[in-house]
């Protein structure tokens, strides 16, 4: 299994946000526009389980679960849409919890943008690597 390298990029990820935060358009060359449950949230601000998975992911592994690096669906539709393949989750430990939890790290394969749930897929907020 191959996982998708991590690298802080600011073209499409930055017209994204800006996108998001100012109600401006995002050109459909970039990115497609995300729907109003896509937040941002402060790299700084995650929480310190989340800047262990997106060491890991920099790292390719290893990772602590077989789900991880898997496909995600976006079946909830809340992430812009993109094909398949595009999007892989990967976990979030959450101390206390005898399973995976509910956080996970979402990347996007092809622009590099980092999502981060806290709920289980129910909202996501793009990782902002410049605040």
């Amino acid at each position: 299994m191959t996982f998708p390298p991590h690298i802080t990029r600011l073209g499409a990820a930055a017209a994204l946000l800006s996108a998001l935060l100012v109600g401006g358009a995002v050109s459909t060359t970039t990115a497609s526009a995300a729907p109003a449950a896509v937040g941002s949230i402060c790299y700084s601000n995650l929480p310190s389980q989340a800047h262990d998975t997106l060491d890991l992911i920099e790292q390719g592994g290893p990772f602590p679960y077989d789900q991880d690096g898997t496909v995600f669906q976006n079946r909830e539709g809340i992430l812009p849409s993109q094909t398949s393949g595009y999007y892989h989750e990967y976990t979030v430990i959450t101390p206390g919890s005898d399973d995976r939890g509910a956080r996970r790290i979402v990347t996007g394969e092809d622009y590099q943008e980092d999502y981060y749930t806290a709920d289980h897929y129910a909202s996501f907020d793009l990782v902002n690597y410049g605040c």
